[in-house]
């Protein structure tokens, strides 16, 4: 993973093209790190970009990206994220 800015990071797809993600946050749950990305590049036929929410997992030095397969897991943290939305909004 290399970036120019500290909050672009540059990973490959499923499909192996290189696709740029903005870090919006990262939120700790459970003692486990997750990350709020956003493509730095829309589709035209999108109005707006969807938040991705991916596992945070450290190797070393290195820092990559999981997919969050349980389902469980992941409405756990997304309603952690809409909590702190919540309180923000307050």
């Amino acid at each position: 993973m290399t970036n120019k800015n500290e909050d672009l990071i540059e990973t490959f797809d499923e499909n192996g093209n290189k696709v740029t993600f903005e870090l919006l946050d990262i939120v700790a749950v459970d003692d486990v790190e997750y990350a709020l990305l956003i493509p730095t590049e829309t589709d035209e036929n999108e109005e707006e970009s969807e938040v991705l929410l991916m596992r945070l997992k450290k190797d070393g030095e290195e820092y990559s990206f999981e997919a969050i397969d349980d389902d469980e897991e992941f409405n756990k943290v997304a309603a952690y994220i809409e909590e702190l939305e919540d309180e923000i909004e307050e």
